[in-house]
């Protein structure tokens, strides 16, 4: 039986990044789960910009989720002046892979993400600003799906569409229709009824462990 997982999430959140290796473990332990992955929206209304004790409090958190992953970060992004943490941008990125790629399945739309991730975390790129969106995506589209399939003017076009912006605040509101308030959060569609796997970061054994747990209860 096909196990199928809902993973709810946010492109900028670092503890969503700090997971990525233990839900990629999860799949690869999983081969016949189907994977969904929606945008929860961390901070998509934000438009003032990072205050000192703001970036002092994120980095905290950038230091802890390294601690625990062993994943890369680069300051960047917290350094610009008048920089917004705004998450919106990279979560309509997100929804815009699913306008234009809806045949990919849920582990290549994965690595799209993970890709975001990186650019933001790992290269420092500001992943706030449109452009940049549209060439990580053109390049994390056509690695998972042959090259040159996708260029660049034709996903900001997507991106910046009525539709992704209405689609992207129909995501945000479904995940807090089902009460999804931290990320990561995955869960478990069971005898159509939602299960709660993890609501934030979580080990690939604690991940099968409730998996399993939600299997011998049904």
């Amino acid at each position: 039986m096909a196990v199928q997982l809902l993973y709810i999430a946010d492109p900028m959140c670092s503890w969503c990044y700090g997971f990525g290796p233990q839900l990629s473990q999860l799949l690869q332990s999983m081969p016949e789960a189907r994977l969904d992955i929606l945008c929860g929206g961390l901070r998509p209304d934000e438009t003032e910009p990072v205050s000192d004790d703001m970036r002092k409090m994120i980095l905290g958190h950038w230091d802890r989720v390294a601690e625990v992953s062993g994943l890369p970060f680069d300051r960047e992004a917290m350094s610009r002046p008048g920089w917004v943490y705004c998450t919106e941008p990279a979560s309509r990125a997100m929804v815009s892979v699913k306008l234009l790629a809806e045949h990919l399945p849920g582990e290549k739309r994965l690595h799209v993400f993970h890709a975001l991730q990186s650019a933001f975390y790992r290269d420092g790129l500001d992943v706030t600003n449109e452009q940049v969106l549209a060439e990580v995506l053109t390049a994390a589209l056509n690695a998972v799906d042959g090259a040159d399939s996708y260029d660049t003017a034709s996903l900001l076009e997507t991106l910046q569409s009525a539709d992704a912006h209405q689609c992207t605040r129909e995501e945000f509101a479904l995940c807090q229709q089902w009460g999804v308030r931290s990320f990561p959060a995955l869960l478990m569609v069971h005898d159509n009824n939602l299960h709660m796997l993890s609501s934030g970061y979580a080990t690939t054994e604690q991940l099968q462990s409730q998996i399993t747990r939600v299997l011998q209860a049904g």
